[in-house]
């Protein structure tokens, strides 16, 4: 999530959570945005984001890497938070019979619904893609 329009910007799914997972999210992110540097990148402690690989990656992008202090999930409180939205909003109730089903609620919910038809009190009651839009247009006027 880019924090400054609350815009989901990488994705990955799998059966676990696995370094592969976080670095496919990540590549799919910087792709995604532009290969942005400079980006402070912040997760959890979860032994997949202080993995060899993943942290190399980091590096070679040139992100700033930021982590939870241990034990406090309050760090990454905007996370969770969308982690929570998704479930209440789109997830419960659904029982997929296949991952592909799952993968597909997903990716719709992100990208149809989350980045582009779902406001947020935080970007003045626009969405993401709203956000980004206004946001661009004023940086090409300057």
């Amino acid at each position: 999530m880019d924090l400054c329009g609350q815009r989901i910007v990488g994705l990955s799914m799998n059966e676990r959570m696995t370094k592969e997972l976080v670095i496919n999210a990540l590549n799919d992110a910087y792709q995604r945005a532009g290969r942005p540097t400079g980006v402070i990148l912040h997760s959890d402690r979860g032994s997949q984001y202080c993995s060899n690989d993943y942290q190399n990656l980091i590096n070679k992008y040139g992100f700033i890497c930021s982590m939870s202090r241990k034990g406090n999930c309050w760090d990454n409180a905007p996370m969770e938070s969308f982690w929570g939205k998704m479930k209440c909003e789109w997830l419960y109730g659904n029982h997929f019979k296949t991952r592909e089903e799952a993968r597909a609620a997903v990716f719709e919910y992100v990208e149809i619904f989350y980045n582009r038809q779902r406001i947020h009190a935080s970007n003045g009651y626009v969405t993401p893609e709203k956000y980004y839009n206004n946001l661009n247009k004023k940086s090409k006027a300057a």
